[in-house]
């Protein structure tokens, strides 16, 4: 599909500077932009290749101010990275949105219920009183289990698999390899060295709005529920634990894992290969840094990084030290050098 720049700039209610008929049909990196592709400038340490993009539209911020001649048409709107974001987001959707009904073989029980405008894919299976919302699109091999619910306009990429109970909300997209509600790791260590089972029976809940990334893991609760607030963001390659809760619009990179029963409050901002023991609180607004350990529960509104964790300013102390370690070393030997030898002297 094609759109002239005036289209896009009435979208995003932006204001065209260049040629507002020129078209495109495609994104692109503003590095490695090509005629009839958009593009976009929000960090303006990227800003020399704006003079240099063969790009035919960037987004630009309306403060953005042009050192050199640039050969673009540009938009200026209010935030480019949320513009070009929407604009994704609406290229996505109109994707998507393409695929209904249902693709042989598939297996869809007799209880289950679908909503209007499903697609399943081939070789979906659906299980035992299901019910799957409005509009929700299931890609090929993906697996739904017994009485799991499922809102509307949710998308789950091939190879999916969610587990029996799971519950689901609105507009959520749960990507490739993604499991769902599978046993918490709950073992009992017996008098011989064994170590016996703990069966499963809780489940997980994930609220509206929540994007769930490839080959991430989400045990249900050893009873009660694993729940993943709305709006949060996780991404590949995390393990959550049973009876964990995430709160709202939290975010989480990858390699990231937390024990049993860990609860993260609201807002918070949590980067790759974070490890947390279980039973903690983690309270709102908090940020952790990469590869952080974290064995004490967090209040809000912290920033912390390490292992173990501590205040972010503590930490670069800390750093600072360690990496000067060689040099104070040389200088203490040294000061031992000159000891011995007054020492002697005397």
């Amino acid at each position: 599909m094609e759109f002239k720049a005036t289209d896009i700039a009435v979208f995003l209610n932006g204001e065209v500077v260049g040629d507002g008929n020129v078209k495109v049909f495609n994104v692109s990196k503003i590095e490695d932009g090509q005629p009839g592709t958009l593009t976009f400038l929000a960090n303006l340490k990227y800003e020399n290749y704006i003079y240099q993009t063969n790009a035919s539209v960037v987004l630009v911020n309306k403060s953005f101010t042009p050192k050199e001649t640039i050969k673009a048409t540009l938009i200026k709107v209010d935030d480019a990275y949320q513009a070009f974001a929407s604009l994704l987001d609406l290229h996505e959707q109109s994707k998507s949105k393409q695929k209904t009904g249902i693709e042989q073989p598939s297996f869809i029980d007799k209880t289950a219920i679908l909503g209007d405008d499903v697609y399943v894919g081939v070789f979906t299976y659906i299980g035992e009183k299901a019910r799957i919302g409005k509009g929700v699109k299931l890609h090929p091999q993906v697996h739904i289990g017994d009485n799991v619910s499922i809102g509307k306009n949710c998308i789950f990429y091939s190879g999916a698999k969610i587990y029996n109970d799971t519950v689901i909300g609105d507009d959520c997209i749960i990507h490739s390899g993604a499991v769902i509600g599978s046993d918490g790791f709950g073992f009992a260590p017996q008098d011989d060295g064994s170590y016996k089972k703990i069966h499963q029976i809780g489940n997980v809940i994930i609220e509206d709005n929540v994007e769930i990334g490839a080959n991430t893991t989400i045990d249900c609760g050893t009873f009660g529920s694993t729940i993943i607030r709305a709006g949060v963001k996780l991404d590949n390659l995390i393990q959550i634990a049973h009876n964990c809760e995430i709160g709202e619009n939290t975010v989480i990179a990858a390699q990231t894992g937390l024990a049993g029963s860990t609860k993260i409050g609201k807002n918070c901002k949590i980067a790759g290969q974070v490890g947390m023991a279980g039973h903690l609180t983690i309270g709102d607004n908090v940020t952790i840094g990469a590869q952080s350990g974290i064995s004490k529960s967090v209040k809000s509104d912290r920033i912390i990084l390490g292992t173990p964790a501590i205040n972010i300013k503590d930490a670069i102390k800390v750093y600072t030290i360690f990496r000067n370690l060689p040099k104070l070393r040389s200088e203490v030997i040294e000061l031992q050098k000159e000891i011995k030898s007054l020492k002697k002297n005397n």
